[in-house]
């Protein structure tokens, strides 16, 4: 028999505190609300596109020079890095079993998509408040 301690607990009392400390919870949130922002951004994105293609170059900087336009743009960038990076965390998370294999993954998952969302947001940024006109 086990100590005096071990004997008087319940099963839900001693299984407390062992398991995934609910970190799973907050992760699959993120997951579906950046999925269902997504769906608005690429719907918006799509119809954009299709807008600004007869337009040129100099027609797509007017265009990004408008809030209403550069907001969702930088948006869909960030939102759509952030979504990128749960989906092939869980993706390493469940398919690489080396400890330092997956370790090594899942900081470079991190840093590229995060790397990639500043740069692609600071692009759109630099081009919304350029001025035009100068060479």
């Amino acid at each position: 028999m086990a100590g005096p301690q071990q004997g008087y607990r319940t099963p839900l009392s001693r299984a407390r505190g062992l398991g995934a400390s609910h970190h799973g919870v907050g992760h699959f949130i993120g997951q579906r609300a950046s999925a269902v922002a997504l769906l608005f951004l690429l719907l918006w994105g799509v119809w954009s596109a299709l807008k600004l293609a007869p337009l040129g170059y100099e027609g797509a900087v007017a265009w990004l020079h408008a809030p209403l336009h550069m907001a969702p743009l930088a948006l869909l960038i960030a939102v759509g890095f952030y979504h990128a990076r749960l989906g092939v965390q869980v993706v390493i998370e469940d398919y690489v079993h080396q400890p330092l294999l997956k370790t090594g993954g899942l900081l470079l998952n991190t840093f590229v998509c995060y790397g990639a969302a500043a740069l692609g947001v600071l692009s759109v940024l630099k081009v919304a408040f350029s001025v035009t006109g100068v060479a």
